[in-house]
């Protein structure tokens, strides 16, 4: 016999699918949301969709965007001569979070990943080569996932990128192995920024 209605648990089921939710923070939640006001509620509802409808891919660098350029490749005081290459959008706002570095980003979309079929072509891999020729890119940082598909990823870039006479610089100490940025606290990833090393 179910224990919830089909309303709620369906609201449960809904929230579980969210990253790092499991079935009691979803439970949590949808207790939360019911208890909350029409109005909070349709807010929250409201800016669920308005993100879906109005958040685009930025045509130059692939950040998430509601303006085309996005903010930082728009912003006229950024280094435009400096690439850091990150494989999702997410990672931008890490980086922008921690107020260190001030160039532009390429997102790839992912990861060389054979074993998924994820190679190259499925990559936003020729763009970023695009941007380096017709921009006149002096450096490129690679800020792939310290994994072994972010290693894969970065060295396949760093062979493809040098030939253009392009510096290709890597985050070095303070990431580890196996880790994701997305984890990583604004110091860590500040000294590997400092610390990054020709590759």
């Amino acid at each position: 016999m179910p224990i919830y209605s089909k309303s709620l648990q369906r609201l449960i089921s809904a929230l579980h699918c969210l990253p790092g939710i499991g079935p009691k923070s979803a439970q949590r939640l949808a207790f939360h949301i019911l208890k909350s006001s029409r109005a909070e509620a349709n807010e929250l509802a409201q800016s669920i969709l308005a993100a879906k409808e109005k958040m685009k891919s930025c045509s130059v660098c692939g950040n998430i965007t509601d303006s085309d350029p996005c903010l930082i490749c728009d912003d006229s005081t950024r280094d435009g001569s400096t690439i850091c290459v990150v494989e999702q959008p997410q990672d931008i706002f890490i980086f922008e979070k921690m107020g260190e570095y001030k160039g532009t980003y390429h997102v790839l979309m992912g990861a060389l990943s054979p074993l998924d079929g994820v190679g190259p072509d499925d990559l936003k891999i020729k763009e970023l080569v695009t941007r380096i020729e017709q921009d006149k890119i002096k450096e490129v940082i690679i800020a792939t996932n310290p994994n072994v598909e972010g290693e894969a990823t970065a060295a396949y870039l760093s062979k493809l990128i040098k030939p253009l006479g392009v510096k290709v610089t890597q985050l070095a100490q303070g990431m580890p192995m196996g880790s994701d940025l997305e984890y990583a606290d604004e110091v860590t990833l500040a000294k590997a920024l400092e610390g990054r090393r020709e590759i």
